[in-house]
């Protein structure tokens, strides 16, 4: 495929990047309601600087609002067998309360907006140059047209996440998507480069990989239930302090779980040199891990500095793509040459 078509795929896997990078920069700092509608903020393309260029009953109007949001979500779970959910969002007062205007919070959830805009239009670009050029290469049809419904929906559940006040169980289904999402970038990227090798790895090797790469999955999941504590000791006023001496045992679980999952890639590492297998992104693999381990260990020691939470994510992401991308290796197919 065209050195163009392979170019878009990967800035497109960036801003996707760049997306779940700013959403946790949303979560960090409490700027999920900064815009109270959308798709504009305040009912501006641009959003205002101060509340002074709001209207005096704004809290009002914005309360209601989110309360048909979350009125209309209540019905779908209800639907689904969900009622006991639902009632309880439709009795939280809190979720009808509008907060008072912060322009911080409104601009920086403008961005993640931005962001998400240009990643959107992006991953739309993807699939009209597919149905142009590439049509009949089924795969990348499909894949292309899964990414775009799924973008879609996670921008909508995005809104239905923060409006309902992180119900729990919805947190980790929008990070879930989220790395789907990337998944399938990561495969039309795998798809548009028509990579080929002729490594002669062991089945041993090869199954041990697989397994590294769920672990990682199962460790951003557990991650995400760290978070979800978190957000309940916010709510509760508890201060940063004192957030790791209150934690449960996800937190615990998922320290020691990095563990594992240091120990299985680091003897892939050894594997690979020691078989002469050439797979170069196992070094990256590893240096990705050391940089969860250094902000693992400022969250234990440093009181979860706010800056700290953003990029270990972005990092435990961009993790899951090195894996993705690194299993093309896995192929072995005897009459190719090696790219």
């Amino acid at each position: 495929m065209s050195k163009a078509f392979i170019r878009l795929s990967w800035i497109t896997l960036v801003f996707i990047l760049l997306v779940i990078l700013a959403g946790s920069v949303v979560r960090t700092t409490g700027s999920g309601m900064g815009c109270p509608d959308w798709p504009t903020c305040f009912d501006r393309i641009i959003p205002p600087t101060a509340s002074d260029q709001l209207p005096a009953n704004y809290r009002e109007t914005y309360g209601a609002y989110r309360k048909k949001k979350v009125e209309k979500f209540s019905k779908l779970l209800t639907a689904i067998g969900m009622s006991e959910t639902a009632t309880r969002l439709l009795n939280d007062p809190d979720l009808t309360r509008e907060e008072p205007f912060n322009a911080r919070k409104t601009w920086t959830e403008y961005g993640n907006r931005l962001v998400g805009f240009v990643a959107g239009n992006l991953v739309l670009i993807t699939l009209v140059w597919v149905l142009v050029k590439y049509r009949r290469n089924r795969q990348l049809l499909w894949l292309s047209a899964i990414n775009l419904v799924l973008m879609g929906f996670e921008a909508w559940f995005g809104s239905i996440v923060v409006a309902t006040n992180l119900v729990p169980w919805t947190i980790t289904i929008h990070m879930l998507l989220a790395l789907v999402i990337v998944g399938i970038q990561m495969k039309i990227i795998r798809i548009a480069k028509t990579r080929k090798f002729s490594l002669k790895l062991t089945p041993a090797f090869k199954y041990l990989f697989w397994f590294s790469l769920l672990l990682t999955f199962v460790q951003v999941v557990l991650g995400t239930q760290v978070r979800q504590e978190i957000d309940f000791m916010v709510k509760e006023t508890v201060g940063r302090a004192d957030w790791i001496s209150r934690m449960e045992g996800d937190f615990l679980f998922h320290r020691s779980f990095s563990w594992l999952l240091l120990g299985v890639n680091m003897l892939l590492f050894w594997l690979n040199s020691k078989g002469h297998y050439g797979i170069p992104t196992l070094k990256w693999i590893v240096a990705l891990l050391l940089l969860e381990f250094v902000t693992g260990v400022l969250f234990s020691y440093a009181n979860m500095p706010a800056f700290g939470q953003p990029v270990h994510l972005l990092a435990a992401t961009v993790l899951l793509c090195v894996q993705f991308y690194s299993l093309d290796y896995l192929k072995y197919q005897r009459n190719s040459m090696i790219a």
